[in-house]
């Protein structure tokens, strides 16, 4: 009796990644990226994000396409609601870089993934960003991650894969430690 085994294919190239790995190893200085967004207002509490290229392997980069974000704040706010609000973009940011890495470690670990959901909320007291008390942060309080995986692997294996993502996810490192950040006018 033959047993039939199919590749594993989450779409993630490991092998360019490993072999970029490598090569940055070689040259850390290469590794240093800088990414870029723009952000006009448009009117009220809407504005609209723009990406197009970024710095890293030592040069300008470009995105195959120019990204644009609506934000906004919802009507309860008195606004116009023409977008998702900057703090429901950060869930968005945490949600695909820790879905991301999950299929890249899948695929790396030759695990076969069938699906993967998260589900993000973030709590927060608005009575912060509204200056009624300040004593309350303006910030969330917390975010909660949910993760539904189907895949060819034991719980543990799905828990181990979810723990990795979680160390190496930049957006889960950038809310959870200290950044530094600053804000000036031209």
């Amino acid at each position: 009796m033959q047993t039939a085994t199919h590749p594993i294919d989450n779409g993630v190239n490991v092998t360019a990644l490993l072999g970029a790995r490598e090569a940055l190893a070689q040259a850390p200085e290469a590794a240093r990226f800088t990414w870029r967004a723009r952000c006009d207002w448009v009117n009220g509490t809407h504005s609209r994000a723009t990406i197009e290229g970024y710095h890293g392997l030592g040069e300008e980069q470009r995105h195959k396409t120019r990204f644009t974000f609506e934000a906004d704040h919802p009507e309860v706010f008195a606004s116009e609601d023409h977008g998702p609000t900057p703090v429901e973009y950060v869930l968005v940011g945490l949600a695909g870089c820790l879905t991301a890495g999950i299929a890249a470690v899948a695929q790396n670990r030759q695990i076969q993934l069938r699906s993967v959901t998260a589900t993000l909320e973030g709590s927060m007291d608005i009575q912060g960003i509204l200056g009624m008390d300040s004593d309350v942060r303006n910030g969330f309080d917390d975010v909660r991650v949910s993760f539904e995986i189907d895949a060819d692997a034991s719980r543990e294996e799905i828990e181990a894969l979810v723990a990795q993502s979680q160390k190496r996810s930049a957006v889960y490192d950038a809310l959870t430690n200290p950044t530094n950040v600053s804000v000036r006018v031209k």
